[in-house]
C-alpha cells in the first residue's frame, strides 16, 4: 500500500484588486492584497506504483455545507475530468498519484477553492516556481505559499506581507459566474465609480454578468449592518468583523437566508499564515 499523504488547501480571500493593464494576448493584469483563511479542503494523495499510466485518479467528496431550502442546480460542480485543476497540477509535475479530494468551499466563489487544491498538489511534488504555478491559473503562485500577499502580473508575483489577525462573514450563494466573463465584461463597463473601502474592480462587472449577485450583497447588508465586498469576480460577498461576533453574525446570515428562501452557504473565516516551508 503506497503512503497517503495529507494536504491542507486553504481557502484565498481577494481583500483588494485592481485591474492595471491587459496584455497583448488578453490576459489582464493585476494588483490585489491577497490572504489566507482558516477554513479549506483536505487531500489525501497516495502516489501511483510506477507503471501506471496518466497522472492518476481523482475521488472528489462534496462536503460542502449549504444552507436554506433553494435550488443549487446553479451553482459550479466540481469536474472530475482532464479539466481539474488537482489533474492538471499532477500533470504539470510529472507526477502519478491517487487523490481523494473532500470540497468543503463552494465551487465557483471566487475563494480559490481549485486553486488552492492545485496549489496543494504542487507544494506535495516540490514545484515552487511562480510562472509554472501561473500556467495553472492567476491564483495558483499565491496559494502554493499562502499567508498574506501582495500580488501583481497575471498573478506569478507574490510579494510576502506580515499576517494580521482578521476575521470574515462569507456568504456564497448558489450561483456560478464566469470568471472570463467578467473581465470581458470589464473591459466593457470597467470598474466602480466612487465608494469607499476596499476596493474590487471586477465588482461592477461581476453584476453586469450575474445581476442576481445584487440580491445575496443587499441581504448580507441588511443582516451584517455592513457593506459587502465581492470576493474576486464571485460568487462570494464577505464582511469583516471582530473575531468575537463572528459566530453569531453567522448565525444572524443563515437566519436571512433561511427567511429568504434561497440557498447558500455561510462561513466565518480567519486569517491564517503561509504553508511551512
Amino acid at each position: 500500500m503506497p503512503a497517503v499523504h495529507r494536504e491542507r488547501a486553504l481557502a484565498k480571500l481577494t481583500r483588494t484588486l485592481a485591474v492595471t493593464g491587459r496584455r497583448d494576448d488578453g490576459y489582464h493584469l493585476i494588483r490585489s492584497e491577497m490572504v489566507t483563511l482558516d477554513l479549506g479542503d483536505d487531500l489525501e494523495i497516495a502516489a501511483a506504483p510506477d507503471g501506471v499510466a496518466g497522472p492518476g485518479e481523482l475521488e472528489v467528496v462534496d462536503a460542502v455545507e449549504w444552507v436554506g431550502p433553494g435550488s443549487a442546480a446553479a451553482a459550479a460542480p466540481v469536474p472530475t475530468g482532464p479539466d481539474n485543476l488537482v489533474l492538471r497540477a499532477l500533470a504539470l509535475a510529472r507526477r502519478r498519484a491517487s487523490v481523494r479530494l473532500v470540497k468543503r468551499i463552494p465551487p465557483g466563489a471566487g475563494l480559490g477553492g481549485g486553486s488552492a487544491d492545485a496549489a496543494a498538489i504542487l507544494r506535495w511534488a516540490g514545484v515552487t516556481d511562480p510562472l509554472l504555478a501561473a500556467a495553472l491559473g492567476a491564483d495558483v503562485p499565491f496559494c502554493v505559499t499562502g499567508g498574506r500577499a501582495i500580488v501583481s502580473g497575471i498573478g506569478e508575483r507574490v510579494e510576502a506581507l506580515g499576517t494580521d489577525r482578521a476575521c470574515y462573514v462569507l456568504l456564497t450563494p448558489a450561483l456560478f459566474v464566469s470568471t472570463a466573463l467578467v473581465y470581458r465584461a470589464f473591459d466593457e463597463v470597467g470598474p466602480p465609480v466612487g465608494g469607499e473601502g476596499p476596493v474590487n474592480d471586477l465588482e461592477r462587472a461581476a453584476l453586469a454578468v450575474e445581476p442576481r449577485l445584487s440580491r445575496w450583497r443587499d441581504l448580507l447588508a441588511e443582516a451584517s449592518g455592513r457593506v459587502p465586498v465581492l470576493a474576486g469576480s464571485g460568487s462570494t460577498w464577505y464582511v469583516a468583523c471582530d473575531e468575537s461576533e463572528g459566530s453569531a453574525l453567522r448565525q444572524d446570515v443563515v437566519a436571512a437566508v433561511a427567511d429568504d428562501g434561497g440557498r447558500a452557504a455561510v462561513s466565518v473565516g480567519r486569517t491564517a499564515g503561509a504553508y511551512a516551508p
